[in-house]
């Protein structure tokens, strides 16, 4: 009767397995909304931890078995190889689900990244668009210019690192099916703003340079001309305090 009620136990044990792996593994997923990747995450969670606790219950079966079998070597026997079978599918129907669930979970890990980054550099745009709508109304003064510039260019120095990540974690989720046609609106909306605004700074940043540049060669001019005058106010002082008469000066001078 123990034997028999061992064997049923056994068949109760594979039929479970059986029905686990049709559900948690064989069923096919589209992940087509952030929620149904979180749930087929949490879904894969809740798998491993049923089929984990399914370990005590095997390992009290083939206690079971393995002291039946010192008592009727005969029944034992049987029951035994077909312990083996159960004990190998469990094992590989263990490994699966871990395997599967950290795959899922390292999916949404994937996407939480995306989004981080995508986070920061949209922030940096954000920065960026409101240093080059400072530099649309400048006073006409070189100090001004030179900082508004210094700040554009600062904000222009940001890495491509974050960038770069934003592509390859977006491309690895699109390529897999995951997520995909969200994905890749919020990728072409972020390229899209990114190409418009960093060529508009761009253009902004040269307008400045060449005011800067203009502001500075007048300014040189103008500080030329200042000396010119003050040696010319000088000189003409001095005439004037020597009391000589502007027939007897040079032509420049009259």
């Amino acid at each position: 009767e123990k034997a028999v009620n061992l064997k049923k136990d056994l068949a109760e044990m594979q039929e479970w397995m059986t029905q686990a792996e049709e559900e948690y593994l064989e069923k096919d997923f589209e992940y087509k909304s952030p929620e149904e990747l979180e749930n087929a995450v949490e879904e894969m969670k809740r798998a491993k931890e049923d089929v984990l606790q399914k370990e005590v219950r095997v390992k009290i079966l083939k206690d079971n078995i393995k002291m039946l079998a010192t008592k009727v070597p005969s029944s034992g026997q049987d029951l035994a190889t077909e312990l083996n079978v159960v004990l190998e599918n469990y094992q590989l129907l263990c490994n699966r689900i871990r395997g599967k669930c950290h795959t899922l979970e390292e999916v949404w890990s994937c996407w939480i990244e995306l989004l981080q980054y995508l986070d920061l550099e949209t922030a940096w745009l954000n920065n960026l668009e409101e240093r080059v709508q400072m530099t649309g109304n400048l006073p006409d003064k070189l100090d001004a210019v030179n900082d508004a510039l210094e700040s554009l260019e600062s904000v222009l120095r940001h890495p491509a690192d974050n960038r770069t990540q934003i592509r390859e974690l977006g491309q690895t989720l699109i390529d897999g099916g995951i997520l995909d046609d969200i994905i890749s609106d919020k990728l072409e909306a972020f390229n899209a703003r990114y190409e418009e605004l960093s060529h508009l700074a761009v253009s902004r940043q040269i307008t400045l340079e060449q005011q800067l540049q203009t502001m500075r060669e007048t300014d040189h001019m103008l500080h030329v001309l200042q000396e010119n005058l003050t040696d010319l106010d000088r000189q003409l002082t001095s005439y004037l305090t020597d009391r000589i008469d502007a027939f007897q000066m040079p032509q420049e001078a009259q």
